[in-house]
């Protein structure tokens, strides 16, 4: 047998130390690209590396218009491999721009056609449902003597003037579809007529859909519009508020997911795909919303009523992404004015 070289050896060791490598030193990092509220991302993070632990997720969060316009911006050279957690209309954008690798997740049959792209395969896939919700500070009220509030045309009565606060739909995926809804229910003149008016009462646009709730809570103003998630929550931590779903309708959105397009991971981002869509992501989607994308899971919050659902617009996410642009600036050209510093 010949005698082995130093050099041979010091080869042999090197090659097996490099298979003896902690586990952790082959993880696979995705960059996915989210709006999901902050409190929530701890929980998601764990149910998925409970499954996959070999698969780290580096989150990139905003408001979901902050999203859309980053991973617009970024077309030409993506830098996300996923986007988990915005919004639907948003994901349409994308579609119309090529951005969306087409996937079927695993079990993507359970999922409510109603909550899914229509393509086949899709290019995205719903999470759960946030809608509008309003944060009504009761004891706020009573100190101004505000009335009760329980439309969304209540809220441009004089008494309101300077006391709602509301996101900004550029920046937030809770302003868009309130903007959005508005006009499907009022119709677009009357959307727009009703807007105005409601603007005279507004003292300052948000750039987050939460933070309207959270000053209606602190009693900063004394009505945030908002959604049923942060409304639910922040009543459940003992903030003096009233959670108001007005009459005529409410708008919503769906958070979804969908694999940027010519993402290196593919692998590592389907499995997290079908992992967003999986019994396990589900059960933990519906500690925070009352509507989830697959039958059998949702869940009774405290503050949202059991008919939430019935109560819900009927989006159109197509006519959303299509008119969005066009939206938007006619709502920055007659209400930016209020908008809160960036």
């Amino acid at each position: 047998m010949k005698r082995r070289t130093m050099l041979q050896l010091l080869t042999a060791v090197g090659v097996a130390g490099a298979l003896a490598l902690p586990a952790h030193a082959q993880k696979v990092t995705l960059n996915v690209y989210t709006a999901l509220e902050t409190d929530q991302l701890k929980a998601y993070q764990e149910g998925f590396n409970r499954v996959h632990p070999d698969i780290e997720i580096r989150w990139t969060r905003d408001s979901t218009g902050i999203i859309t316009a980053k991973l617009l911006a970024e077309k030409s050279n993506p830098v996300a491999d996923v986007v988990m957690g915005v919004a639907a209309s948003s994901m349409a954008v994308f579609d119309r721009e090529g951005l969306l690798q087409p996937y079927a997740p695993a079990g993507l049959q359970r999922v409510r056609a109603e909550y899914r792209d229509q393509a086949n395969p899709p290019k995205w896939v719903g999470m759960d449902v946030w809608g509008a919700a309003i944060c009504y500070n009761t004891v706020e009220a009573q100190k101004l003597g505000l009335p009760k509030i329980e439309s969304w045309r209540d809220l441009t009565r004089p008494e309101f003037r300077g006391k709602v606060v509301m996101p900004n739909p550029a920046s937030s995926g809770t302003g868009f579809f309130d903007v959005t809804a508005w006009l499907q229910i009022f119709g677009e003149q009357a959307g727009w007529e009703y807007m105005d008016r409601l603007h005279d009462n507004i003292a300052v646009y948000t750039h987050s859909g939460s933070k309207p709730c959270r000053m209606a809570g602190a009693g900063e103003f004394p009505v945030g519009i908002s959604f049923e998630y942060r409304a639910n929550a922040t009543r459940e931590s003992g903030a003096p508020i009233e959670v108001v779903y007005p009459s005529e309708g409410l708008g919503w959105d769906l958070e979804a997911a969908g694999i940027v397009s010519g993402t290196k991971k593919l692998e590592a981002a389907r499995k997290l795909l079908d992992w967003a869509i999986s019994d396990d992501a589900m059960q933990l989607y519906a500690k925070n919303f009352a509507v989830v994308a697959v039958p059998g899971f949702a869940s009774r919050l405290t503050h949202v009523p059991a008919d939430y659902e019935q109560r819900l617009v009927n989006n159109d996410f197509a006519w959303m992404a299509a008119n969005r642009d066009a939206i938007l600036a006619e709502w920055q050209k007659r209400y930016a004015t209020k908008s809160e510093p960036k």
